[in-house]
């Protein structure tokens, strides 16, 4: 791994993220994050979170009194593990649970609820008060840091988001077919930027990068490279 970089001009700040599903986004802010010594907020992870657990309590998916109840009681947290970043739901490691099919099937209908996000950006707030911070997920530059020092919006075509999204499942010893994961894509991103409560915007002033031919080391250099440019004395 390539070592930090030593940039003393961002200090303090916030690099929020978005995109659709598949276009590179937590790959990419990970990787970032370690780059610039920068806290990771996957806050896509938090909504799987709540997700997962709606799914063990047969909490229906369109209840959103109990899931935003749930949302403000669940306890969501990260650690970075040799340079994987967990997630732990009331202490248990759910890395790997909020990946599977049944949770990406739910999670942008739980999602959606006005109770859930409310309860969720209150908390991402919080963990980036003090900056150091870079944030990833579908509202993070127009609602939860819509004054982030910079913002990107990744985006890439739904044939490459659909490749990436099968390989993603092959990791995990997932059966599954790159017209089903096609078909799951455009139907979330159809969701996602057409749901009621904070959808999946991209802001006027977010820089936007088409990831479909670029590897994950080349978006993470072009937002450094961004980074540089945007803020003095880096």
């Amino acid at each position: 791994m390539s070592r930090p970089y030593k940039l003393t001009g961002l200090a303090g700040k916030i690099i929020a993220i978005d995109g659709p599903a598949g276009s590179g986004k937590s790959t990419t802010a990970k990787l970032l994050a370690l780059r610039l010594g920068y806290i990771y907020l996957d806050t896509g992870a938090m909504y799987r979170s709540v997700t997962l657990y709606a799914l063990r309590q047969g909490i229906p998916p369109d209840n959103g009194d109990a899931l935003g109840d749930a949302a403000r009681k669940l306890k969501i947290t990260f650690r970075n593990e040799d340079d994987r970043n967990l997630v732990f739901l009331n202490g248990e490691d759910v890395s790997a649970a909020i990946r599977t099919p049944e949770v990406t099937a739910a999670v942008s209908q739980v999602s959606a609820h006005k109770e859930v996000r409310e309860a969720l950006v209150r908390q991402q707030k919080e963990l980036g008060k003090d900056g150091n911070i870079v944030a990833e997920g579908r509202d993070t530059t127009s609602v939860v840091f819509p004054d982030a020092d910079l913002k990107v919006y990744l985006e890439a075509s739904i044939e490459e988001r659909a490749r990436r999204r099968l390989l993603d499942f092959a990791r995990l010893n997932i059966p599954s077919s790159l017209d089903d994961q096609k078909e799951e894509l455009a139907r979330r991103d159809a969701y996602d930027s057409g749901r009621e409560h904070s959808p999946l915007t991209r802001t006027g002033d977010a820089v936007v990068i088409d990831t479909s031919n670029l590897t994950i080391e080349e978006q993470v250099e072009k937002i450094i490279k961004l980074a540089k440019a945007r803020f003095s004395g880096v």
